[in-house]
């Protein structure tokens, strides 16, 4: 397989193209009024010749321009159907493989019709083309007919950013033929293109509309293509590349802890998480962390509502005096209408594109809000709401919770009206992160969920990698028709990322699997489905965090417990050291089922949600 340049293309919201011109070697290459100024160093390898991209955007005209993409487009010459790796854009969205001409991108089958739900799951929220498949921030690609285990080298390629902290980055698949390119025909060394059926694959620069003004220019994240390695490693090698040029924050501690949320749910108490604690002495928890469920409204993080009558720096002494960490739940980017936020300061939310009012970031029914469950997005880009969430951030430390999970944080990367147009999107995301950081210290542990994955390497110590769990093996039938079915909550969803995302742990953050199900009632997960999902958890050597009513636990449960953070803090220092678990068969099954780490080998049946752990 082997990718040869072919153009450049330069897009905006609309879909129009801006520019295009074939690409020439080295140097300025003119799109319209924009000029991209493109290096690309070729590397040799078993399979043919690897590609690395350097670019930058520039505006060399006399009026702003908008676009909504920059993109180097490759021809991929190859004999066989093709298999793609796609990665999901935030913490829950899915991760699988996908061939080309088989399969299609997930917003074709979106019930809804609502470009902002698929905002949660993409860069480019609109819908993709029919023919195509597409994978944010990292791919890989290979023959879909070639087995792909722990030995096969050299027979796929790894296509990933540097980072997504000015913009994202994203890789579409889509169909091609030798005539539709003069790259194509050309013969490229012994085994050129020449008789292979050809593809397009895209690497994409996802700048979402935002401004860029006459005479100003951006640098664009460079991406490479690896090969000559398993898949395995070859994703470990990029996630470790990344995590350094990020500065990723990945020197905390093992995480052990209990959160509120898979039990109580929004109907938690002051007296349930009470009662939890005076439970939890025996129990080897650092962090006690309070969920959804606290707060006077969403956006109002600072008041507790009439089920807690503590205010929050009570709720944080009483956790502190039985001997654990305080964490508290937020999701500091979204308010609902009726909030004390959204009311005092309408200013600080973002606006729709046609003006018709606040831009939703989230729907969530039982928040309530006044708008039937839609939550308004914050304009990360005034300076004002940065400010804000840097004093929430500071009293919540100054409260006594030194860990802090934030949620929903996708929200500022929808399209919109900001304050400041020339940000992208995930500017906008990385901008709030870094305001909650200034506030927190660099001494508070953050955890990012709902998080788009290329936006916070280096701003959260932890990460949430899947979609949630359920006591239940795979999705609750009832919710099948649901858009994105595959990144709603359940045990299989949440199991599938967390081999696909394995790699991840200790190069970008520590990886957070989400919580193990120790309880053997009020669950629909029998025994062996709840001990092959705390075993993965293990092996995965992720955070380990129990949302169990400790009330409903036995010797058993703490049993499994307990093995589950041996295990879990051996294959963490393994990461630590640069071997990270690995998942082998993630080009070969939908969803994977091998998860090994150097000393422990789990095989899952995942139809049944049963498992087996050995010892290597």
């Amino acid at each position: 397989m082997q990718l040869i340049p072919d153009r450049l293309v330069a897009t905006d919201a609309d879909g129009s193209v801006i520019g295009t011109c074939p690409i020439h070697g080295d140097g300025p290459h003119h799109l319209g009024p924009l000029v991209v100024n493109l290096a690309i160093t070729i590397t040799a390898a078993s399979t043919g010749a690897m590609p690395r991209v350097s670019w930058s955007v520039a505006n060399r005209g006399d009026t702003a321009v908008r676009p909504w993409s920059v993109a180097v487009v490759f021809t991929v010459a190859h004999r066989g159907p093709l298999r793609m790796f796609r990665h999901g854009y935030q913490s829950w969205s899915p991760c699988d493989v996908a061939t080309l001409g088989v399969h299609h991108d997930p917003s074709l089958d979106n019930p809804t019709g609502i470009e902002l739900v698929q905002g949660v799951h993409h860069a480019d929220q609109r819908t993709a083309r029919p023919d195509e498949l597409r994978s944010e921030f990292v791919t890989v690609l290979a023959d879909a007919d070639t087995p792909m285990g722990a030995d096969a080298a050299g027979k796929a390629i790894a296509v990933g950013f540097d980072a997504g902290v000015d913009h994202d980055g994203t890789f579409r698949l889509r169909p091609g033929n030798a005539s539709g390119s003069n790259v194509g025909r050309q013969r490229v060394g012994r085994s050129g293109p020449i008789g292979r059926r050809h593809r397009r694959t895209v690497g994409r620069g996802v700048l979402g509309g935002a401004r860029l003004d006459p005479g100003t220019s951006l640098t664009l994240h460079g991406f490479a293509a690896t090969t000559d390695a398993p898949v395995a490693e070859l994703l470990t090698a990029w996630a470790a590349l990344v995590g350094t040029a990020g500065a990723a924050r990945t020197a905390a501690a093992f995480q052990v802890g209990w959160c509120s949320w898979y039990h109580y749910f929004h109907d938690v108490t002051e007296a349930h998480l009470r009662s939890n604690l005076a439970a939890s002495g025996s129990w080897p928890f650092d962090v006690f962390q309070l969920d959804d469920g606290y707060q006077a409204a969403i956006g109002d993080w600072l008041d507790t509502n009439a089920k807690f009558p503590s205010d929050i720096a009570g709720l944080a002494s009483a956790i502190a005096a039985s001997g654990h960490t305080p964490g508290i739940w937020l999701a500091p980017f979204i308010a609902a209408p009726d909030s004390q936020l959204a009311t005092a300061h309408p200013d600080w939310m973002a606006r729709t594109h046609d003006g018709a009012g606040p831009l939703p970031g989230m729907f969530n029914p039982p928040w309530g809000g006044g708008m039937g469950g839609i939550m308004l997005a914050l304009d990360t880009t005034n300076p004002e709401v940065l400010d804000h969430l840097t004093g929430v951030a500071r009293q919540l430390r100054d409260a006594g919770y030194d860990y802090l999970k934030l949620d929903f944080t996708f929200a500022p990367s929808f399209d919109g009206v900001f304050s400041d147009p020339t940000r992208t999107p995930a500017q906008r995301v990385r901008a709030g992160y870094d305001a909650i950081r200034a506030g927190a210290g660099d001494d508070a542990f953050i955890l990012g969920c709902g998080a788009p994955i290329s936006h916070v390497v280096g701003a959260v110590d932890g990460n949430r990698i899947g979609s949630d769990v359920d006591p239940r093996w795979t999705l609750d039938p009832a919710r099948a028709d649901e858009a994105y079915p595959d990144a709603l909550p359940a045990t299989l969803h949440a199991f599938r990322n967390t081999l696909a995302r394995s790699f991840m742990h200790r190069s970008l953050w520590l990886n957070d699997p989400d919580c193990v199900m120790l309880r053997t009632t009020e669950t629909d997960l029998d025994p062996a489905g709840v001990r092959t999902w705390a075993e993965t958890v293990a092996v995965s050597g992720g955070m380990v965090l129990v949302s169990d009513d400790l009330a409903l636990l036995n010797a058993t449960s703490r049993a499994l417990l307990d093995e589950v953070i041996a295990v879990g803090r051996e294959v963490d220092a393994e990461s630590q050291a640069g071997s990270p678990p690995v998942c082998d068969d993630l080009l070969d099954a939908s969803p994977p089922g091998r998860l090994r780490s150097a000393r422990r080998s789990l095989v899952v049946d995942t139809s049944t949600g049963h498992g087996k752990l050995t010892s290597i």
